[in-house]
């Protein structure tokens, strides 16, 4: 019992060491939404639903685009685990070529959303708010895909820092931007919701100059060659890219479209509920960095212990990772069940809100726990390169159980649902049953394949002996 307990120690300090810095830094990023809630929230309810709205949109796109590239993240921490520094290079010129295409994919979708935007039924006022902060926020999308080619590099690697600081210095200008576009001065005329759009847009650019000029000018990532030479895109790499990173972007795309929709459902019923709903989702998004840095940090360390052949060390650090954001997430819990109003009401004044946010934020604290094991889970899983099966748990449960069971219960379907189940809580019910199942199969799954590893890793160490 004693040396396990010392491993479990040892790989939850390794896990730490890195999860921080992420924490921080994913942390930072989503304040810029909590930031946009709060200050447009001050503004208008309109400009408030239309952010939610918005956002949900754009977070659709951006992280079913951005997922692919993560696909970089696996592959050059296995290439750094096996000390075959040189290919990261050729990896991460791929994956900018790649980027390059995906941006022109997401600036059209965002440029022109009504296709999208017509499934929420809007108002005309609120319709055409989300238009133009939709619109604007395309013009920033290449660069928040050239920043995802950076961050998953670093990470990969094991320099999770050098994200955080670019994150935390973002998030030090997003506020005082914030305020001059949203509130206007300084002959800016108030924008409302579109002028957080704009600050992020700036923001985004500034972001993936200072990224690039790191990856030039730090010593560290010289002996990658990086920018040593121009080449053009190698169909072999962008196929190895693309079969690992469109299950990856699949899988988010159906995470937060499950999401995404439940906002553009929910819009149905009103400002107010949708209004509740954003904060609701703002909160569960904050919770979720935790995980979400856990998974991101075990992820590195799998990936580099299997590019070494050590599958007896990534078992354990995937393992010990799930469980500590697991417990993290019962603690969380907790806190917001006791917190509840105090943190409803730092969002909005308005009580028509506050009442309607108040049953959602309750459902959120076993929402997170049902997402803390399914995003750490996912994210070793991505670390021995398993996408496709995890898609498919992803589709069934979220799609299936969240959206379709949510659609029945909000709406009524079978005019059997109690009223306390009905409207935006029917919707969120929906959602975490479909997060635990999907929690559970990716659980499962995983132990299915880390103990096919370790079984072939001693077959092959028997043969050899």
């Amino acid at each position: 019992m004693r040396p396990a307990f010392h491993d479990m120690l040892a790989d939850v300090r390794k896990i730490a060491s890195l999860a921080w810095p992420v924490l921080i830094g994913q942390l930072a990023i989503i304040a810029f939404g909590v930031i946009d809630t709060a200050m447009v929230g001050r503004f208008s309810a309109t400009d408030l639903a239309a952010l939610g709205l918005g956002s949900s949109v754009y977070i659709s796109i951006y992280i079913g685009l951005t997922g692919i590239l993560v696909a970089l993240q696996p592959i050059a921490g296995q290439l750094f685990g096996a000390a075959r520094e040189k290919e990261i290079g050729e990896e991460v010129r791929q994956a900018l070529w790649l980027a390059a295409l995906l941006a022109v994919i997401g600036f059209v979708l965002l440029y022109f959303p009504e296709p999208l935007l017509g499934l929420a039924d809007a108002p005309p006022a609120l319709h055409e708010r989300t238009v133009q902060y939709l619109r604007i926020v395309s013009f920033g999308l290449p660069a928040s895909l050239v920043f995802r080619v950076y961050s998953s590099l670093t990470n990969a690697v094991g320099k999770p820092r050098l994200v955080m600081f670019l994150q935390v210095g973002a998030l030090i200008v997003k506020f005082p931007l914030n305020t001059w576009f949203i509130f206007g001065g300084v002959g800016v005329p108030a924008l409302g919701g579109p002028g957080c759009a704009l600050a992020s847009t700036l923001i985004n650019w500034l972001l993936a100059a200072v990224g690039m000029t790191v990856l030039v000018k730090f010593e560290f990532f010289r002996p990658f060659g990086i920018f040593s030479r121009f080449c053009w895109p190698v169909w072999k790499r962008q196929a190895a890219l693309l079969k690992l990173g469109i299950p990856m972007g699949l899988s988010y795309l159906i995470e937060v479209t499950s999401y995404t929709f439940m906002a553009l459902f929910i819009s149905r019923f009103g400002t107010t509920s949708l209004a509740g709903h954003q904060i609701a989702g703002n909160l569960g998004a904050v919770l979720y960095m935790t995980p979400l840095s856990i998974g991101i940090a075990s992820s590195t360390l799998v990936s580099q212990a299997l590019g070494a052949g050590r599958f007896d060390a990534a078992a354990s650090i995937s393992r010990h990772g799930i469980a500590l954001a697991s417990g993290i997430a019962c603690l969380y819990g907790a806190l917001v069940l006791a917190l509840r109003l105090e943190i409803i009401s730092a969002y909005t004044p308005n009580e028509a809100v506050i009442a309607a946010a108040m049953p959602l934020v309750m459902i959120v604290v076993f929402y997170h726990l049902f997402d803390a094991l399914q995003i750490s889970t996912a994210f070793i899983l991505r670390a021995y390169k398993v996408t496709l099966v995890p898609t498919v748990i992803y589709a069934l449960a979220l799609w299936g159980i969240g959206l379709g069971g949510g659609y029945l219960l909000g709406f009524d379907a079978g005019g059997m649902v109690p009223q306390w189940l009905q409207g935006a809580r029917g919707f969120w019910v929906a959602n975490t049953l479909s997060l635990g199942v999907a929690g559970v199969g990716l659980f499962l799954y995983w132990r299915r394949v880390s103990t096919r590893h370790v079984s072939v890793a001693t077959k092959s160490s028997d043969v050899r002996s």
